[in-house]
């Protein structure tokens, strides 16, 4: 099968990390995150090639794989002249790229665990026209949550239901099996949404199923969720060839190569890519440093405060919940 990863958003909830840097490249634990997806599509044996949806900044995609391969699958591009939404992405990479088979999507910013070959074989059973992930969350409101009847036909599709009405708890979670068909349905030259247009056209024709699982899966398009993909991955995260300092304390995080922590510093729950620089008695706790950031002596900066790559927080400041530069939450 070919698998057409979603890559083409600008991540402006993760601002300021991806001023520069398409949040698919950011790293989890020391690997970028499209490396993480692409690497568990390669797992499921399933996937023969990937077919990267692209349009912020696709040249950095180009530069981090010029071989065209990624976690060792061949890497296609598909740059997108406009935004086009997620089932106008997706109709274009399918034609770019010459999809004329049954294929995977897949969102770039969502890792998880989940055996898509699994969904593949759901998918050929039901008969589907498309098959749908879904994963159980607490909350669903901010999500595209997906009823089913017994046999896993979808019988609704509703997007972001009001707090306290969602009919249930699983959500749409990003990765499809996809038939050719679908792709017809899909209008040329404009932006289509395929949880809003799509999947509700489908969910008429009675050709929509899902299946649910309990995989290890977390959307991390925020501060928070970022934050806690790369917490969750500790385990398997690099040794940094940094400096810490005498005196200094950190625990639960994940440093980077380079990192620098100054003495007395201390650093808890948090991020700090390459060459970021805690001074002597500041302190980090649940927040993330981009590459080359730097926190002045006695400084404080807690409860998800996001500093840039190469941004200054000066000595003493006290910073709770901010971005560095000052980027508002979209």
């Amino acid at each position: 099968m070919r698998a057409v990863v979603l890559v083409g958003g600008e991540g402006t909830r993760l601002r300021p990390l991806t001023l520069h840097t398409p949040k698919q490249l950011l790293p989890i634990a020391g690997v970028p995150m499209i490396e993480r997806v692409v690497a568990n599509l390669r797992r499921s044996g399933r996937v023969d090639d990937v077919v990267l949806s692209m349009g912020y900044r696709p040249d950095a995609f180009l530069d981090a794989y010029p071989e065209g391969t990624c976690a060792g699958l061949p890497v296609t591009y598909a740059v997108e002249p406009a935004p086009l939404d997620t089932a106008g992405a997706v109709r274009f990479a399918a034609r770019a790229a010459g999809v004329d088979r049954r294929f995977l999507v897949v969102n770039g910013d969502v890792l998880t665990t989940l055996d898509v070959g699994l969904l593949v074989d759901f998918h050929d059973g039901a008969g589907a026209e498309a098959t749908i992930s879904l994963t159980p969350v607490d909350d669903p409101s901010a999500f595209g949550v997906v009823p089913t009847d017994d046999d896993g036909r979808v019988i609704a599709f509703i997007e972001k239901p009001p707090p306290g009405e969602a009919p249930t708890n699983l959500i749409n979670a990003g990765t499809y099996v996809l038939e050719p068909s679908v792709v017809d349905r899909i209008p040329d030259g404009r932006r289509v949404s395929i949880e809003r247009e799509t999947f509700p056209a489908l969910v008429e024709t009675g050709t929509l199923y899902a299946v649910a699982s309990d995989a290890y899966w977390i959307d991390t398009g925020t501060p928070a969720t970022y934050l806690r993909a790369n917490l969750d991955a500790l385990t398997d995260a690099p040794v940094p060839h940094g400096r810490v300092e005498e005196g200094a304390v950190v625990e639960r995080s994940v440093l980077g190569e380079a990192v620098c922590i100054g003495r007395d510093a201390r650093v808890v729950d948090s991020v700090l890519l390459d060459r970021a620089e805690v001074g002597t008695g500041a302190s980090v706790e649940r927040s993330i440093l981009g590459c080359g950031a730097s926190v002045g002596a006695g400084a404080r900066v807690t409860d998800l405060t996001v500093v840039g790559d190469g941004a200054v927080v000066v000595a003493g400041a006290d910073l709770t919940g901010a971005r560095v530069p000052d980027e508002p939450a979209p």
